[in-house]
């Protein structure tokens, strides 16, 4: 039987050479895994949450309900094995075992695996605080976590290749000059999940909450706290940017106005967004008109 790939993985694989060849073995790592781990492998998951891994939910022989994801060549994405090892299930999801060579992990399964999405915004911030709380803790030394800065380094670069698109000059190189300062001048520097979104936690019997999917880099814990307003909350924040972000502020104890900063560079500066939508940069301004730019 053919395997079943999801139209968003084929089409986040499209244009990059080592992504598509990756693509192109996909189903003989498949194959090769689950003979490996003895795993019985159900149809994979096609929610809209991710498009960079094939994942499956699987039997093991002795019946344990396990998850099987396989991840495409993907720079922010290197080092999830070894932050859900250091996080070790508190708060995150447990790895069950690794292959490296493949990208691929044998993780818990999370059930009955409703998103936090399904929950109202009151509850999804409160349960994102504490977890996000739960997660920064400074990794021991020695460590091959990367620092923030990597990521927003390869940002700027991408977002510098398209200047021609950017639709006001002066925000976004503003964002880039916060980019730069703010990931080298930080308060403390702790394990960041980096993505922590209400679509990236689920139900779980282990705990209420679980953490899936984290991209980890150590840094600053403020940027961690913008994540859920980009997700889906710019109407909110349209409305009252300084009120809805003050408020997540108390929840995750950290500075509210370092959290505006790092907001103001993500509205408009990072290269992933779609700059043809105003959305994003109304905000911005009314951010940058408050002092936060």
């Amino acid at each position: 039987m053919a395997l079943i790939i999801p139209p968003r993985l084929i089409a986040s694989c499209a244009g990059a050479a080592e992504c598509v060849e990756w693509l192109r073995r996909l189903p003989a790592t498949v194959t090769e895994l689950e003979a490996r781990w003895s795993l019985t492998l159900s149809e994979p998951f096609t929610t809209d949450e991710g498009s960079c891994a094939w994942v499956a939910p699987a039997e093991t022989a002795d019946g344990a309900r396990v998850v099987l994801k396989i991840g495409m060549p993907h720079f922010e994405a290197r080092d999830e094995a070894s932050g859900l090892r250091f996080w070790n299930g508190d708060p995150a999801i447990r790895l069950l075992d690794e292959d490296a060579a493949s990208g691929a992990m044998l993780l818990e399964r999370c059930e009955p695996g409703a998103s936090l999405r399904t929950v109202p915004h009151t509850e999804q911030d409160r349960v994102i605080a504490g977890l996000l709380r739960r997660l920064w803790r400074p990794p021991s030394d020695p460590h091959s976590f990367r620092p923030l800065s990597a990521q927003l380094d390869l940002w700027s670069d991408e977002a510098l290749a398209r200047e021609p698109e950017w639709p006001d000059p002066g925000l976004v190189r503003e964002g880039l000059r916060l980019f730069h300062h703010l990931s080298r001048d930080q308060p403390s520097a702790v394990l960041l999940a980096t993505d922590l979104h209400p679509g990236n936690v689920l139900r779980a019997t282990r705990e209420p909450w679980l953490v899936i999917d984290p991209k980890p880099f150590v840094g600053d814990p403020a940027y961690d706290a913008t994540q859920l307003f980009l997700s889906d909350r710019l109407e909110q924040l349209a409305g009252d940017p300084v009120g809805v972000i003050d408020r997540f502020a108390d929840l995750v104890e950290i500075e509210s106005a370092r959290i505006r900063l790092w907001l103001f560079a993500r509205l408009v500066a990072d290269p992933r967004a779609d700059w043809s939508d105003p959305a994003p940069f109304a905000v911005a301004r009314r951010l940058g008109r408050l002092g936060s730019g």
